[in-house]
C-alpha cells in the first residue's frame, strides 16, 4: 500500500486527468450503474479526513516506496539464508558422518586451539545430531566478530574456521548488513528505521482508504477479491494493490513493529520503554566474589579460566535440566561463574539460562524463559518471527510472500500513479496530479488539534517518521502559498 492517488469517498468517480476515452470507459464499468442518456454524474470528491488521508497515502507512498522496495528485495535475500550456509558452509556446518558417541568438549576446544592458536576463547556451542561443535575465539582487530573453529564432535577432527558475527557465517552477516544498513554501517541505519516508521503508516491508511472506498457496496468479496470484471487500467490495478495490501497487512504490521525495536531512534525508546516496565531480558548473575551472594566461598582468585572445566561445566547445566542446542559462554577469569544459555528460536523458544561455578560444578544462579517479563518474551518472540526462525520453514515462506507481496504492491502503486496520467494533447502530462491540498480545512478544530497532538507524540517516539513528515509540511506550506501568490498577482 504505497502510492495511490485514489478517491476513497467515490467508489466508481471519473479518474481526474484522464482524457476523455478513457473516462467515457470508465463510465461503461460493468461495476457502475448506468445513467440515463445525456445525464451528468457529478464526481465525488472526498472531504475532510478521506481527502487528507488520500494526500498522506499519496505522497508518503511516493517518497518512501523506494525504501521499501530495497527492504522488500533485500529483506527477501536473508530469508533463506538458513539454507544458503548450508549449500555454501556445508563442510563446516555439518558432519561427514555421525557416530554413536562425541568426543569430550575439552579435548575438542584443544583441537580448535590446536588450529588457532591465537585469541581469547570466549564462548563454545556443542556440535549434536550431524551439526559440528562451534568455537569462538575473539581478537581484537575483529571487533565484534570472532573466529569460529568448527570441530566434528564425533571425531574431533577440525572441519574449518570462519570469521562470523555473533555465530552468523560470512554470509549471513554480509545479507544481515545488507537488510538493516546497505552495508554502509551507522549511516545506513537510518534507511532500514525510515521504511519501518512509515510502513505501518501505509498500511493502516491504505486499509482505511480501501474500505471507505467500498462504502455501499462493501462486501467480504469486494474487500478480499479483485475486481477481475474491470477493464485494463488504473481501476484493475487498484483492485490488485489494494487486496494484496489487505492480505498482508497484518503481517507488513508485525514487520514495521518488530524491525523498529532494534532500529537507532525508535528502538532507544521502545528500550527506555522496557527500562520505565521493568521489561528488559533478565540475566544471571556471574559475579563468584564472597559479598556478591552467588556462592557461599567465594573461591574466584583472578587467574585464567581452565578450558578442561568445560566438560564439568555442561554436565551441570544438563543435570539441572537445561536442554537442547546450547552456548557456554567462557569467563575471562575464575572469579566469575561460566554462563550456559540455550539457543533455541524454533518455537516453543528455549532460551534458558544459568551460571555454573567451575570450581564445584554447582550451578549459583538461574534465569528461565518461563519467569521473563511479557514485554522481553514479546520482543524476542517478534525478533525471531522477524528473522524468519520461529517457525522454521513455515516463518521463511511468510516473510518472503510477504516480501514479495509488497514489491507487487509497490509496483502497483506506482503503476497508477502513470495510469492517472492526463493524456489529452493539451494536457498531457508523464505522471498523475497530486490530490489537492487544504483536505485539512474540512476537519473539525477538535478533532485537527488532537491529530497535532497525537502526530507530536508519535514523530518524538518514531524520529524517522516525525522529522520527515514535519520537513514536508513545512515544504507543502511554503509551496502552496508560493502558488497562491502567483495565482493572486495574476488574477490582480
Amino acid at each position: 500500500m504505497s502510492v495511490s492517488s485514489e478517491v476513497p469517498d467515490a467508489p466508481d468517480a471519473p479518474d481526474p486527468g484522464s482524457s476523455g476515452t478513457a473516462t467515457a470507459a470508465a463510465t461503461a464499468s460493468p461495476d457502475r450503474p448506468q445513467d440515463a442518456p445525456g445525464t451528468a454524474v457529478p464526481a465525488r470528491r472526498p472531504t475532510g479526513f478521506g481527502a487528507l488521508l488520500v494526500r498522506l497515502h499519496f505522497y508518503a507512498g511516493v517518497l518512501v516506496a523506494p525504501f521499501l522496495l530495497v527492504a522488500a528485495v533485500t529483506g527477501l535475500l536473508y530469508t533463506f539464508t538458513p539454507q544458503l550456509d548450508h549449500l555454501v558452509y556445508g563442510k563446516e556446518l555439518t558432519v561427514a558422518r555421525t557416530g554413536d558417541s562425541v568426543r569430550p568438549l575439552a579435548q575438542q576446544v584443544a583441537a580448535a586451539r590446536a588450529e588457532h592458536p591465537t585469541g581469547t576463547l570466549i564462548a563454545v556451542r556443542p556440535g549434536s545430531g550431524d551439526d559440528t561443535t562451534q568455537i569462538d575465539f575473539s581478537l581484537p582487530e575483529l571487533g565484534e566478530k570472532t573466529h569460529t573453529v568448527y570441530v566434528d564432535p564425533y571425531t574431533g577432527k577440525v572441519r574449518g574456521q570462519l570469521t562470523t558475527w555473533y555465530a552468523e557465517t560470512p554470509l549471513t552477516t554480509w545479507l544481515d548488513a545488507l537488510h538493516r544498513n546497505l552495508n554502509l554501517g551507522v549511516p545506513g541505519r537510518y534507511y532500514s528505521e525510515f521504511a519501518a516508521s512509515w510502513l505501518w503508516v501505509l498500511v493502516l491508511g491504505g486499509v482505511v482508504l480501501w474500505w471507505r472506498r467500498q462504502r455501499g457496496t462493501r462486501t467480504a468479496r469486494r474487500l478480499l477479491l479483485p475486481d477481475r470484471a474491470a477493464k485494463k487500467g488504473v481501476r484493475r490495478t487498484r483492485s490488485w494493490h489494494a487486496v494484496t495490501g489487505l492480505w498482508l497487512a497484518a503481517g507488513l504490521l508485525v514487520l514495521s513493529a518488530t524491525g523498529m525495536t532494534w532500529s537507532r531512534y525508535a528502538g532507544a525508546h521502545f528500550a527506555e520503554a522496557l527500562d520505565a516496565f521493568s521489561a528488559h531480558t533478565p540475566s544471571v548473575t556471574t559475579s563468584l566474589s564472597a559479598d556478591s551472594g552467588a556462592t557461599t566461598g567465594g573461591s574466584g582468585t583472578g587467574k585464567s579460566v581452565d578450558p578442561n572445566e568445560i566438560d564439568g561445566v555442561l554436565k551441570a547445566a544438563r543435570t539441572d535440566g537445561l536442554s537442547g542446542p546450547v552456548q557456554i559462554a567462557v569467563p575471562a577469569d575464575d572469579s566469575t561463574a561460566w554462563t550456559v544459555t540455550q539457543t533455541r528460536n524454533l518455537w516453543p523458544v528455549g532460551r534458558d539460562s544459568l551460571a555454573v561455578d567451575a570450581s564445584t560444578d554447582t550451578v549459583v544462579d538461574r534465569v528461565d524463559f518461563a519467569d521473563w517479563p511479557l514485554l522481553a518474551k514479546l520482543t524476542r518472540w517478534g525478533i525471531n518471527a522477524h528473522m524468519g526462525t520461529l517457525f522454521g520453514l513455515a516463518n521463511q515462506l511468510v516473510l518472503a510472500a510477504l516480501a514479495t507481496g509488497l514489491i507487487c504492491v509497490i509496483v502497483w502503486g506506482y503503476r497508477m500513479w502513470w495510469q492517472r496520467r492526463p493524456t489529452r494533447a493539451d494536457r498531457r502530462a508523464p505522471l498523475g496530479a497530486p490530490p489537492a491540498r487544504g483536505a485539512w480545512r474540512g476537519i473539525p478544530s477538535w478533532a485537527l488539534a488532537t491529530g497535532v497532538v497525537a502526530l507530536i507524540a508519535v514523530g518524538w517516539a518514531l524520529p524517522l517518521f516525525g522529522i520527515p513528515l514535519a520537513v514536508f509540511l513545512v515544504v507543502d506550506i511554503a509551496v502552496g502559498a508560493v502558488r497562491r501568490g502567483r495565482t493572486h498577482t495574476v488574477v490582480s
